[in-house]
């Protein structure tokens, strides 16, 4: 068995979009939003803090005292919400490295995570939390070197901006890609550059075709895509594994079900995303041939 020094893997704690939405129809794909750990080389890497991240942070508070580096693609809500219920961030002796651009109005990703956690929004300030915290400005296009990891990034098209995200470890790499919009005329160069060659794009999946493109409720200009654009993205990318992400609130697991079993004749190493799975890029890639995909839980 590997140690972790050897590991590049990848779990999902929130995968969908806009709003928590936790209830009966959701129970099997998950109701969180957008949070996804990546553990490579002995780092642990977080994308972004939607209340997924709460659900991490409880899983961590075994392993204390912790360090980690949470990259935020921007700062709307449900990908910053879980941040104040992020435990380990109140204990001393943890230490956590967060990275964010600076938004078109000027404010840093620690200006704006401060911002919600004042009153009258929530109970008690940010400078409440006992870790050590460490808040690193983004330049866009400049990438993070983590260790022997690399971690690269590029503007998405996102109303108030978005960055996307890509891992790189000894000739793996995984992105990180939501909240996009894509584009009716071509493929987005940076979504294709961030996903050029990856074992792993995790891609906005918000929507169908024919709910972006539809003439009672058009959600064209919303900021983000859909699976048709992402089996696109990925067969022009060479990708080898697809993971549907950041699903709409109503969308139910039964219609997950659907979405899942259409992308799979598109594109056959692709999964919908739902919390708690756990993606092994090393082993997918030293895995013969054929598609890896993983069985939804019953």
């Amino acid at each position: 068995m590997s140690n972790a020094q050897d590991q590049f893997i990848v779990r999902f704690w929130g995968v969908r979009g806009s709003i928590a939405c936790p209830g009966p129809e959701t129970v099997r794909y998950g109701g969180n939003t957008s949070c996804v750990e990546m553990q490579v080389a002995g780092h642990r890497i977080v994308f972004d803090g939607g209340t997924g991240l709460r659900v991490l942070g409880q899983e961590l508070m075994s392993q204390i005292p912790v360090e980690g580096h949470l990259f935020f693609t921007h700062s709307h809500w449900d990908h910053i919400q879980g941040f104040p219920f992020f435990t380990p961030a109140f204990v001393k002796g943890n230490h956590f490295n967060i990275y964010g651009a600076v938004a078109p109005n000027g404010s840093t990703i620690e200006q704006r995570l401060n911002d919600q956690m004042l009153h009258p929004n929530f109970p008690v300030p940010l400078q409440i939390m006992g870790s050590q915290m460490a808040f690193c400005d983004l330049e866009v296009g400049e990438p993070v070197q983590i260790g022997d990891v690399l971690v690269e990034n590029a503007l998405l098209n996102h109303p108030g901006e978005a960055v996307g995200y890509r891992v790189n470890w000894n000739g793996y790499a995984a992105a990180y890609i939501t909240d996009t919009e894509h584009y009716t005329d071509r493929l987005d160069e940076n979504v294709m550059w961030l996903a050029r060659d990856a074992d792993v794009m995790i891609y906005d999946s918000t929507y169908t075709d024919d709910e972006y493109y539809s003439e009672k409720s058009s959600k064209v200009g919303w900021g983000h895509s859909t699976w048709q654009e992402a089996v696109k993205v990925a067969k022009a990318a060479n990708v080898k594994k697809l993971v549907i992400f950041h699903h709409d609130p109503l969308h139910c697991d039964q219609f997950m079900d659907g979405i899942k079993d259409v992308t799979s004749k598109q594109f056959a190493n692709s999964v919908v995303a739902w919390e708690g799975l756990t993606i092994d890029v090393v082993h997918d890639r030293q895995a013969a041939g054929g598609s890896t995909q993983e069985a939804l839980p019953t």
